[in-house]
């Protein structure tokens, strides 16, 4: 089951392979363990995928792809779940890492206002960066451990449960002969 559901989902590998951004890596692309999917690939995938969502970097794709061929998990489900952090949902997940980093550090949040500056950007670093980015790493890190230990149970439990099906249609079949 979750074999299926989540192959309806993930892009044509030849598509991926023909992408400019990922000629960076050659021919390791052709690696035939990277486009499979089991519970190994898929786990590994959704940690690489999930952790780089959180990585406040542009270019996340690239470098889910390098974890992904580094790792050797599949690299399309890998790179389509950086896409959680889209321009629409990226502000509210950065906001809650700074609000996150903050309380850990004891820190009180700072209301601030965006401004597309590089000065900006410069000064606000030094207020609220630390407290960001590390909001930023430790969802990171707590999502991706989570999504590992998820999709694996999920797919352990879609094994089981599958069997038992087939255990029960076995029993069925030999009860009618």
């Amino acid at each position: 089951m979750p074999r299926k559901f989540i192959q309806r989902f993930m892009p044509d590998h030849e598509l991926i392979k023909r992408q400019k951004a990922l000629r960076i890596f050659g021919n390791v692309l052709y690696n035939p363990n990277l486009w499979v999917l089991n519970r190994r690939s898929a786990s590994g995938a959704f940690a690489v995928g999930l952790f780089m969502c959180f990585v406040p970097l542009p270019s996340q794709m690239i470098m889910a792809a390098g974890l992904a061929i580094a790792f050797g998990v599949n690299l399309p489900l890998s790179v389509a779940l950086v896409w959680i952090s889209n321009p629409i949902t990226m502000p509210i997940m950065f906001y809650l890492a700074y609000k996150l980093g903050a309380w850990v550090m004891q820190l009180p949040t700072q209301s601030f206002h965006f401004e597309l500056s590089w000065n900006y950007l410069i000064s606000q670093m030094s207020t609220i960066g630390p407290p960001f980015l590390l909001g930023c790493a430790i969802c990171s890190v707590v999502l991706s451990i989570t999504g590992y230990f998820g999709i694996r149970a999920l797919w352990r439990y879609s094994v089981v449960r599958s069997w038992q099906k087939r255990k029960l249609k076995l029993s069925l079949f030999s009860k009618a002969k």
